[in-house]
């Protein structure tokens, strides 16, 4: 796992990335902020009453010296993001609401994010998943061509990373969607340093079984040879024939992956969560994630059981998806 973020924030160096955190005085972000002001790969951006922060990190030992904090009440820029709030919004929100709505620090710290201010967002350590997720797809919105966002797990286990999706968001994919998923995932794997083999998995291999829900997954893998046919990407596959070269050898001996996938497309949100969870809790391996993929700059969710650790790491994640 150290290997994994030692390569992340290399990749980080010198490139000064700032990542808001609107939770600002929750302890986990705070310890978590002070840690990363202090290896100096980013620069923490704490949402909140100064005065309050700095207090609450002062009871707490914690020094956030280096990180920014900014209020909502008292932002020098607050109206011209106001406007640009009710521009993006596009008749969906007056200026009066804008107002109101822009003091809640997860829509402050994702204008933040659009408007240039920072450059990607993490939340969700007291905040639901839509808390954090909403404002993200209200205001910056999928990436051309993506119509939904997704959540990807990197499973790590000593020298061996995978790629799990769709297992945080989408709960019964259409081919459109796993398309968008399997593409965004062999761009998320990249960054991992995993050199994206993607298979596309199912209860059938290349139609050993015929059904809607593996007419499903072949229709995506048209969909998305066609728009990235550079990819190394097939299926349908059962997971050992992703994954077992001498399965593959007996159950897809023409196809191109040859049993040695190592981003995994799951057909369904359950298929996915239940894969990852197994992968963990039973396979050892420790789960990074999950990352918000999709989006035209990065915002990422926490759970709201996570640890400082898992902040600060998070938050390396984040700002090294703005490198692309």
């Amino acid at each position: 796992m150290s290997n994994l973020f030692d390569s992340l924030r290399d990749k980080l160096s010198g490139s000064n990335k700032r990542v808001v955190l609107p939770e600002g005085l929750d302890e986990r972000i705070l310890e978590a902020a002070s840690k990363l002001a202090e290896e100096g790969y980013i620069t923490p951006v704490l949402i909140g009453n100064e005065d309050e922060v700095k207090q609450k990190a002062s009871d707490l030992n914690v020094d956030v010296s280096g990180a920014d904090i900014l209020d909502p009440h008292n932002y020098e820029e607050f109206d011209t993001m106001v406007q640009s709030f009710v521009e993006r919004r596009n008749g969906k929100a007056t200026e009066e609401k804008a107002r109101e709505i822009l003091l809640d620090g997860n829509y402050f710290g994702t204008m933040l994010v659009y408007m240039g201010k920072a450059d990607g967002l993490v939340s969700g350590a007291a905040h639901s998943t839509a808390d954090t997720v909403r404002p993200a797809l209200q205001i910056i919105k999928t990436k051309p061509g993506i119509k939904k966002t997704s959540g990807i797990f990197i499973m790590v286990r000593d020298d061996e990373k995978y790629a799990f999706a769709d297992c945080a968001i989408n709960i019964s994919p259409d081919s459109q969607d796993l398309a968008e998923i399997a593409l965004a995932s062999a761009e998320t794997a990249e960054l991992f340093d995993i050199d994206p083999r993607v298979a596309m998995l199912s209860f059938s291999t290349k139609g050993s079984a015929q059904s809607p829900e593996t007419e499903k997954v072949t229709d995506a893998i048209q969909i998305a040879k066609e728009q990235n046919p550079n990819l190394t990407l097939d299926g349908e596959f059962q997971f050992d024939a992703a994954f077992v070269p001498s399965v593959a050898e007996k159950k897809a001996p023409n196809s191109e992956l040859n049993g040695d996938a190592n981003v995994f497309v799951f057909p369904s949100l359950e298929a996915g969560n239940i894969g990852y969870k197994i992968a963990q809790r039973m396979g050892g391996f420790d789960a990074v994630g999950p990352v918000l993929q999709g989006l035209n700059a990065p915002v990422n969710d926490l759970s709201r059981g996570c640890s400082a650790d898992e902040v600060y790491k998070l938050s390396i994640i984040t700002a090294a998806q703005s490198l692309k």
